[in-house]
Protein backbone atom coordinates (compact mmCIF):
# COMPACT_ATOMS: atom_id res chain seq x y z
CA UNK A 1 0.00 0.00 0.00
CA UNK A 2 1.35 3.42 -0.90
CA UNK A 3 1.94 6.02 1.79
CA UNK A 4 -0.50 8.39 0.07
CA UNK A 5 -3.24 5.75 0.13
CA UNK A 6 -2.43 5.06 3.77
CA UNK A 7 -2.67 8.74 4.71
CA UNK A 8 -5.98 9.04 2.87
CA UNK A 9 -7.25 5.95 4.71
CA UNK A 10 -6.05 7.43 8.01
CA UNK A 11 -7.87 10.74 7.36
CA UNK A 12 -11.02 8.98 6.12
CA UNK A 13 -11.03 6.91 9.32
CA UNK A 14 -10.83 10.03 11.47
CA UNK A 15 -13.79 11.51 9.58
CA UNK A 16 -15.75 8.26 9.84
CA UNK A 17 -15.04 8.11 13.56
CA UNK A 18 -16.99 11.32 14.10
CA UNK A 19 -20.05 9.58 12.67
CA UNK A 20 -19.36 6.48 14.74
CA UNK A 21 -18.87 8.61 17.88
CA UNK A 22 -22.16 10.41 17.23
CA UNK A 23 -24.05 7.11 16.91
CA UNK A 24 -22.41 5.63 20.00
CA UNK A 25 -22.97 8.77 22.07
CA UNK A 26 -26.57 9.25 20.95
CA UNK A 27 -27.90 5.69 21.03
CA UNK A 28 -25.51 3.73 23.28
CA UNK A 29 -24.14 6.16 25.87
CA UNK A 30 -27.53 7.88 26.19
CA UNK A 31 -29.25 4.51 25.90
CA UNK A 32 -28.25 1.15 27.37
CA UNK A 33 -24.73 2.43 28.21
CA UNK A 34 -26.08 5.22 30.42
CA UNK A 35 -24.96 3.29 33.52
CA UNK A 36 -21.39 4.31 32.60
CA UNK A 37 -22.05 7.63 30.86
CA UNK A 38 -24.26 9.06 33.64
CA UNK A 39 -21.10 9.75 35.64
CA UNK A 40 -20.10 12.26 32.96
CA UNK A 41 -23.31 14.24 33.46
CA UNK A 42 -22.74 14.61 37.20
CA UNK A 43 -20.04 16.53 39.06
CA UNK A 44 -16.86 14.45 39.14
CA UNK A 45 -15.47 13.38 42.50
CA UNK A 46 -11.77 12.75 41.88
CA UNK A 47 -9.80 12.38 38.67
CA UNK A 48 -11.80 9.54 37.12
CA UNK A 49 -15.40 8.73 36.28
CA UNK A 50 -17.05 5.52 35.07
CA UNK A 51 -17.50 7.16 31.67
CA UNK A 52 -13.71 6.93 31.23
CA UNK A 53 -14.15 3.21 30.60
CA UNK A 54 -15.50 4.14 27.17
CA UNK A 55 -11.98 5.28 26.22
CA UNK A 56 -10.71 1.79 27.04
CA UNK A 57 -13.58 0.10 25.19
CA UNK A 58 -13.12 2.25 22.08
CA UNK A 59 -9.33 1.74 22.11
CA UNK A 60 -9.68 -2.04 21.70
CA UNK A 61 -10.45 -2.03 17.94
CA UNK A 62 -7.54 0.34 17.33
CA UNK A 63 -5.15 -1.90 19.27
CA UNK A 64 -6.40 -5.05 17.51
CA UNK A 65 -6.08 -3.49 14.04
CA UNK A 66 -2.62 -2.09 14.75
CA UNK A 67 -1.40 -5.37 16.23
CA UNK A 68 -2.93 -7.44 13.43
CA UNK A 69 -1.51 -5.20 10.75
CA UNK A 70 1.97 -4.92 12.23
CA UNK A 71 2.55 -8.25 13.99
CA UNK A 72 0.22 -10.72 12.28
CA UNK A 73 0.66 -9.59 8.70
CA UNK A 74 -2.97 -8.67 8.10
CA UNK A 75 -3.82 -6.24 5.29
CA UNK A 76 -1.55 -3.16 5.70
CA UNK A 77 -4.53 -0.81 5.38
CA UNK A 78 -5.65 -1.99 8.81
CA UNK A 79 -2.60 -0.30 10.33
CA UNK A 80 -3.75 3.04 8.88
CA UNK A 81 -7.33 2.44 10.04
CA UNK A 82 -6.15 1.50 13.55
CA UNK A 83 -3.97 4.60 13.59
CA UNK A 84 -6.95 6.70 12.43
CA UNK A 85 -9.07 5.38 15.30
CA UNK A 86 -6.24 6.19 17.72
CA UNK A 87 -5.84 9.62 16.09
CA UNK A 88 -9.52 10.36 16.60
CA UNK A 89 -9.16 9.27 20.22
CA UNK A 90 -6.27 11.70 20.71
CA UNK A 91 -8.22 14.53 19.06
CA UNK A 92 -11.26 13.70 21.19
CA UNK A 93 -9.14 13.74 24.34
CA UNK A 94 -7.70 17.13 23.44
CA UNK A 95 -11.03 18.73 22.55
CA UNK A 96 -13.34 17.08 25.05
CA UNK A 97 -11.31 16.26 28.14
CA UNK A 98 -8.66 18.98 28.01
CA UNK A 99 -10.29 22.00 26.33
CA UNK A 100 -13.98 21.58 27.18
CA UNK A 101 -13.89 19.85 30.57
CA UNK A 102 -10.43 21.10 31.60
CA UNK A 103 -9.38 17.80 33.11
CA UNK A 104 -5.81 19.00 32.70
CA UNK A 105 -5.04 22.55 33.80
CA UNK A 106 -4.50 25.04 31.00
CA UNK A 107 -5.07 28.66 30.08
CA UNK A 108 -6.45 28.10 26.59
CA UNK A 109 -9.48 30.23 25.76
CA UNK A 110 -11.54 29.38 22.69
CA UNK A 111 -11.31 32.33 20.31
CA UNK A 112 -12.06 30.95 16.87
CA UNK A 113 -15.68 30.63 15.79
CA UNK A 114 -15.19 26.87 15.39
CA UNK A 115 -13.80 26.30 18.87
CA UNK A 116 -16.45 28.53 20.48
CA UNK A 117 -19.12 26.54 18.68
CA UNK A 118 -17.75 23.19 19.89
CA UNK A 119 -17.44 24.37 23.49
CA UNK A 120 -20.92 25.94 23.50
CA UNK A 121 -22.47 22.84 21.94
CA UNK A 122 -20.95 20.63 24.59
CA UNK A 123 -22.13 22.92 27.37
CA UNK A 124 -25.63 22.77 25.89
CA UNK A 125 -25.33 18.99 25.81
CA UNK A 126 -24.69 19.09 29.55
CA UNK A 127 -27.65 21.41 30.19
CA UNK A 128 -29.67 18.21 30.61
CA UNK A 129 -28.56 15.83 33.33
CA UNK A 130 -30.66 12.86 32.24
CA UNK A 131 -30.16 10.56 29.28
CA UNK A 132 -33.22 11.97 27.51
CA UNK A 133 -33.88 15.39 25.98
CA UNK A 134 -30.31 16.49 25.40
CA UNK A 135 -28.75 17.78 22.18
CA UNK A 136 -25.43 17.74 20.32
CA UNK A 137 -23.90 14.29 20.32
CA UNK A 138 -20.94 14.87 18.01
CA UNK A 139 -17.51 15.83 19.28
CA UNK A 140 -15.78 17.59 16.41
CA UNK A 141 -18.84 18.99 14.65
CA UNK A 142 -21.88 20.64 16.16
CA UNK A 143 -24.83 22.69 14.96
CA UNK A 144 -24.84 26.39 15.89
CA UNK A 145 -25.69 27.16 19.53
CA UNK A 146 -28.90 28.94 18.50
CA UNK A 147 -30.17 25.77 16.80
CA UNK A 148 -29.28 23.67 19.85
CA UNK A 149 -30.98 26.11 22.23
CA UNK A 150 -34.15 25.92 20.14
CA UNK A 151 -34.00 22.12 20.17
CA UNK A 152 -33.62 22.17 23.96
CA UNK A 153 -36.63 24.47 24.33
CA UNK A 154 -38.74 22.18 22.17
CA UNK A 155 -37.63 19.18 24.23
CA UNK A 156 -38.22 21.02 27.51
CA UNK A 157 -34.60 20.68 28.55
CA UNK A 158 -33.39 24.28 28.62
CA UNK A 159 -33.23 24.62 32.38
CA UNK A 160 -29.64 25.43 33.25
CA UNK A 161 -27.29 26.73 30.62
CA UNK A 162 -24.14 28.64 31.37
CA UNK A 163 -22.86 30.01 28.10
CA UNK A 164 -21.01 33.25 28.36
CA UNK A 165 -21.55 35.59 25.43
CA UNK A 166 -18.35 36.37 23.54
Amino acid sequence: MSVLAGILLFLATILAMEGFAYVMHRWVMHGPGWFLHASHHRPRAGNWELNDLYAVIFAVPSIVLLYGGVQLGWWPGLIWIGAGIAGYGAIYFGFHDVIVHQRLPHRYVARSAYMKRIVQAHRLHHAVESKHGTVSFGFLWAPPAEVLKQQLKVRGGLTRVSIKPD
